[in-house]
């Protein structure tokens, strides 16, 4: 990417930012109170298919550069970040930024495929449709992540950012986002994601929170986009 000079941040109302943290209290809640219930069900199908955590916990960078501990449901096997290096090679981000694979051969049950080659093993389903996204909500709820941001890189990714690139966290991360509505897996240029990033952050208001909320929901039940 060109050097673009890292751009200033739009103020905002006080009154959005009490809402939006109000909101992120309520929805942590209810999304803890989800994760409970589902972890009921996931927990025991992690177990059996890769004897391991159920939880997978990795170092993200927040708002400002500020390193935090996300939380996933692990959806690949315990030895996936180790076999990352060996399958870089195979990433299909273009600019190397972000990393991106089909039928990643780290996630659970990846063997298992319907007649078309699609996969459709457990992995694969809780990616699909953002079930291991859940645990996030307490994430939000500790003040880490919001509903609606940007999405958190790795320490790794985030030491190759531009200072404009870095400026896709001025704000806190969220669990979902406008790029995500916008294609999710489907978009692999950094260049595209950085444009819908900043957009995001140059308009964010309560009414836009609440569009990309809406536009989450379908896209999570039906997981299109998914990778």
């Amino acid at each position: 990417m060109p050097d673009i000079p890292r751009p200033g941040i739009r103020d905002v109302p006080v009154r959005y930012s009490i809402i939006k943290r109000a909101a992120d209290i309520l929805g942590g809640l209810a999304g803890c109170a989800v994760t409970g219930v589902l972890f009921c069900f996931v927990a025991p199908c992690i177990l059996v298919r890769s004897p391991g955590p159920v939880f997978f916990v990795q170092r993200r960078m927040g708002k400002n550069g500020r390193p935090f501990y996300m939380y996933k449901f692990r959806s690949m096997d315990t030895d996936a970040e180790a076999r990352k290096k060996e399958l870089e090679k195979l990433n299909q981000s273009g600019d190397g930024m972000t990393f991106k694979l089909k039928n990643d051969p780290r996630i659970i049950d990846s063997g298992k495929v319907d007649k078309y080659g699609n996969p459709t093993g457990f992995g694969h389903f809780i990616r699909k449709h953002s079930i291991d996204e859940f645990p996030q909500f307490f994430n939000v709820l500790k003040g880490d992540m919001s509903l609606v941001g940007t999405r958190p890189p790795t320490p790794e990714e985030y030491a190759r950012y531009t200072p404009y690139q870095q400026s896709r966290l001025d704000i806190k991360p969220g669990i979902t986002g406008l790029w995500q509505v916008s294609g999710r897996s489907k978009i692999k240029d950094f260049n595209e994601i950085m444009r819908l990033d900043r957009e995001y952050i140059d308009n964010r208001c309560l009414r836009l929170d609440i569009k990309i909320l809406l536009k989450t929901i379908p896209s999570v039940i039906t997981g299109e986009g998914a990778q």
